[in-house]
């Protein structure tokens, strides 16, 4: 069984820049996709960003802004949010799958001035 839990979200002036963190308890594999999702009020839940092994992946709304990555003895991934605006607000969840989703509870990340 995976438990992720999330952390780092808050409120950011457009520009601004936050750091999510995503803790992983219970053995995680790095051959196994683990990433980033958000979903906004009324929208359908999003990909963000992945990262397997040292491969990554980003959405196209994202890619260029946002950078993701892992720390293996801390059983952690980040993601590093630059260039933030208005319309990446949203709650981020992060995201892991080894035959089951498992998913966190999510973070609120607002953009605003």
């Amino acid at each position: 069984q995976v438990q992720l839990v999330e952390s780092g979200g808050g409120l950011v002036q457009p520009g601004g820049s936050l750091t999510l963190s995503c803790v992983a308890s219970g053995r995680i594999f790095e051959a196994y996709p683990m990433g980033w999702y958000r979903q906004a009020p009324g929208n359908q839940r999003e990909f963000v960003a992945s990262i397997m092994r040292r491969t990554t992946t980003y959405g196209n709304v994202v890619k260029g802004r946002f950078t993701i990555s892992r720390d293996d003895a801390k059983n952690t991934i980040y993601l590093q949010m630059n260039s933030l605006r208005p319309e990446d607000t949203a709650v981020y969840y992060c995201n892991y799958v080894k035959g089951s989703s498992y998913w966190g509870q999510g973070t609120q990340v607002t953009v605003s001035s």
